[in-house]
């Protein structure tokens, strides 16, 4: 049996890795287009841009907002003119993700800086492409990992806490789904088994989360650098990076997905749906109660939804219910990794449930 791990070039982490940026490009290069979101553009970079001009010749351009085709075409115009021949992001997932596109779609180097700690985008070799209106339309799968990911701790100590706990949301879902792909010998990212050390990391990821999530989270809130927050830096980006991506995904994302077909899910971030997904697929899986205990436990501990009118939908009908099943069921869908037979009956009806069991937890 062939399996295959995927990992991207370098990983620096901790607090003042930002001032490190140019010397990590001037590596690929000497000519720099810097994509940074619009927090990062007015309020990070400022601080860095001499620090990165040391090292290498660089443009800084403002992300729009939406990892679709439209902008994906017009950063790689931009890029083009400029004549760049390394691609930085500087910001949030989406950000990541469309310097990642571009990088691919141009074959030049790409290294992204996450300011926050809210997805695992940033080690992935994976961009996901949604619609101009903010639904999520497909996987654009990359030939390759970043080649380098720099995480400024000291950056992410001062971002808003929900980016945080949105990243705990999307981390908390890694083991779960890597270990339903591990037991049906469902293929990776790289369209092959995981390894031993893929799942090893997701479980690392889900252990790291229940020690740690709440610590960190009150160090986020404090704005400080702790050995906790670090830990959870850590499980946010690279533990669920290399987990999700070497040992795979299953429900969790897929109700995720199909939860962005409805408008009012679209104010709420990836890993806040993604929360959702997780405590759906303990009712789709049948898992124990202690075990579903113990996640909705932690979920409410640091603030994850657990009910659907945490992600905007206050009393859904069934018939909007059933359209979020039936996207997560759309063939292709990694639903299907799960062991369990998958309907959208039968999501529809996890669905539901988990909702009514997050509702009752809370009116306890």
């Amino acid at each position: 049996m062939i399996q295959a791990t995927i990992f991207p070039g370098r990983y620096v982490q901790g607090a003042g890795a930002l001032s490190r940026i140019g010397d990590e490009a001037k590596r690929f290069g000497k000519k720099a287009f810097v994509l940074c979101d619009p927090f990062a553009f007015d309020s990070i970079i400022p601080g860095y841009k001499k620090d990165i001009e040391k090292s290498i010749d660089a443009k800084f351009e403002k992300f729009n907002g939406e990892c679709s085709d439209k902008e994906i075409s017009r950063v790689k115009s931009l890029v083009q003119e400029e004549k760049g021949e390394i691609m930085i992001a500087v910001g949030g997932g989406k950000t990541i993700d469309t310097a990642k596109a571009v990088a691919h779609e141009l074959s030049i180097p790409v290294i992204v800086a996450p300011t926050i700690a809210s997805t695992d985008a940033p080690c992935s070799a994976l961009s996901v492409i949604y619609t101009d209106e903010g639904v999520v339309d497909r996987y654009l799968f990359l030939p390759k990992n970043p080649d380098c990911v720099l995480v400024d701790t000291s950056v992410v100590a001062k971002s808003p806490v929900r980016f945080l706990v949105s990243g705990m949301g999307d981390a908390l879902s890694t083991w779960l789904e890597a270990r339903s792909c591990q037991l049906k010998y469902a293929n990776n990212f790289a369209n092959e088994k995981g390894s031993m050390t893929a799942y090893a990391l997701a479980e690392l990821c889900f252990d790291t989360l229940l020690e740690f999530g709440v610590p960190a989270k009150i160090s986020n809130e404090a704005g400080v650098v702790t050995p906790a927050l670090e830990k959870v830096i850590e499980a946010n980006t690279l533990l669920s990076g290399l987990g999700f991506e070497s040992g795979g995904i299953a429900s969790c994302h897929a109700v995720h997905n199909g939860l962005t077909v409805l408008e009012e899910t679209h104010k709420y971030y990836h890993g806040e749906k993604v929360s959702i997904g997780v405590v759906t697929s303990l009712f789709l899986t049948d898992k124990p109660r202690d075990f579903m205990d113990e996640v909705y436990y932690f979920c409410e501990s640091v603030g994850l939804p657990t009910t659907l009118a945490q992600v905007g939908l206050n009393n859904p009908t069934d018939e909007e219910i059933m359209k979020v099943a039936k996207r997560a069921c759309a063939e292709g869908e990694t639903i299907y990794n799960e062991l369990v037979p998958i309907t959208p009956e039968s999501v529809f009806a996890a669905i539901k449930a988990a909702d009514a069991y997050g509702r009752a937890r809370k009116s306890q």
